[in-house]
């Protein structure tokens, strides 16, 4: 059974509609949060805004306290519901979804710290150019697999999973070029060093939000696509009922 956007309107119990309502709500709002902190932590990075810095690093915590509120209700949806298909995968989708989100945060808190190593430097840093392109793509990525779940959107959740390619050719023409150029200037080596493990960061932000598109086509479609080439997916199987 395919999931729509209405499709858990139907239950006799009005209560388990909103409990199944609130999952994704809550979940939302916990995308929402880890996606400011991606955009904050950039933001500082790039403008050498220390403060803002340290209150990313400083609220992580409410990213880690809304992915156990969120496993809690899952828990108790699952103990006190024992719901089945559709139900089972909205669940199961959100449960997987937390931990994806949870660990965008860390990444959000990594960059963060190495934006205040790199607010202690001085001269130009190299490698701010492609942390601002490659953050503005996987940016995107989050955005639209946030969406794509709201809306049990599949078309959308593909093209997540398609750019993934992209943000990983994209890091790894940015990883050599910096490779090359902290070889020929041993002086920038700590700055250089700074500036891969946040590009790293972001990469796996492209990851984790690839796997919350893959989820979407799990929920909807009850379709296993994660270790797949996107390419060799029947789009026959992901179309609407």
């Amino acid at each position: 059974m395919d999931i729509t956007s209405d499709s858990h309107s139907q239950h006799i119990s009005r209560q388990f509609n909103q409990e199944l309502e609130e999952l994704k709500t809550h979940l939302m709002a916990m995308g929402g949060l880890v996606e400011k902190q991606v955009q904050d932590a950039v933001f500082a990075l790039l403008e050498g805004d220390s403060r803002l810095a340290e209150k990313v690093r400083d609220n992580d915590r409410q990213v880690n306290d809304l992915q156990l509120q969120i496993d809690d209700e899952c828990t108790r949806v699952l103990a006190r519901r024992q719901p089945a298909a559709s139900d089972l995968r909205l669940v199961l989708a959100v449960i997987r979804a937390t931990s994806d989100l949870e660990r965008i945060g860390d990444e959000a808190s990594k960059i963060a710290r190495n934006a205040l190593l790199l607010s202690e430097s001085s001269g130009n840093i190299r490698g701010l150019v492609e942390v601002r392109h490659i953050s503005e793509h996987v940016r995107k990525m989050l955005r639209d697999a946030l969406t794509a779940f709201a809306r049990f959107d599949t078309d959308l959740a593909m093209q997540v999973v398609r750019e993934d390619e992209f943000v990983d050719d994209e890091y790894g023409s940015a990883m050599r070029s910096l490779m090359t150029f902290m070889m020929e200037d041993s002086r920038s080596i700590s700055s250089v060093l700074s500036i891969m493990w946040v590009l790293r960061a972001l990469e796996r932000v492209g990851d984790h939000a690839n796997n919350l598109a893959e989820y979407v086509v799990y929920l909807v479609k009850g379709l296993d696509i994660r270790h797949s080439d996107p390419d060799t997916i029947d789009p026959q199987a992901l179309k609407k009922s």
